[in-house]
């Protein structure tokens, strides 16, 4: 992880950044363990002070989620990219799409999910977070079955939808050398010869 930013003559950090933030809270997560690291010493080895951190995340658990929400904003445009294509295509294509990332981001990615799949304190709060990515594909499978995104099928397949990503994220940890993107499109390839909405009648 890069060092600290620099302090300026005022004695403010040059750049303070949500992503920031999260870089060094990481670094130190990693060296430290999750439950061994302050915020103070975040905000420490940020170079900010502990009120800053919490203008930036409300709590210490957010900090391994920094970027969730950009990773919903891009689950929905795959799914309106995909929109015309049968639904379990659509929702495999989006799920690998919306998890591309550079190279140089993965080990970032692997620790985080490696302390959101491992640290029992966080399980609660990930409980949260899988609940608004959930919602997204929900309400995606409830437009196309013309219903509303909490009727039974929409939050069926929204609950195996995310069991299918946790699998393929937690052998992807375990494992280290697989190719992310691979192991989620063979889950949800998995996933699809389960999922005949076509037999169903609903499509």
């Amino acid at each position: 992880m890069a060092a600290p930013s620099a302090i300026t003559s005022g004695g403010r950090p040059r750049s303070t950044t949500r992503a920031r933030i999260a870089e060094v809270a990481l670094d130190l997560f990693a060296r430290q363990g999750f439950e061994r690291t302050t915020v103070d010493e975040i905000a420490s080895a940020a170079g900010i002070g502990r009120r800053t951190v919490f203008r930036y995340f409300p709590s210490k658990n957010d900090m391994v989620w920094s970027d969730f929400d950009r990773v919903l904003e891009r689950l929905r445009a795959a799914l309106s990219a995909h929109a015309q294509e049968p639904m379990m295509d659509a929702l495999r294509k989006a799920v690998v799409e919306s998890n591309e990332y550079e190279p140089g981001d993965l080990p970032a990615l692997r620790m985080r999910m490696t302390l959101i799949t491992r640290v029992p304190a966080l399980q609660g709060h990930a409980m949260l977070r899988y609940g608004a990515w959930r919602r997204v594909v929900a309400e995606f499978s409830a437009a196309r079955l013309g219903c509303r995104y909490d009727d039974l099928l929409p939050q069926t397949l929204a609950h195996a939808a995310l069991g299918t990503s946790i699998a393929a994220f937690t052998r992807w940890v375990r494992v280290g050398d697989e190719d992310l993107g691979r192991c989620l499109d063979q889950a949800y390839r998995g996933l699809a010869d389960g999922f005949d909405f076509e037999a169903i009648g609903h499509l």
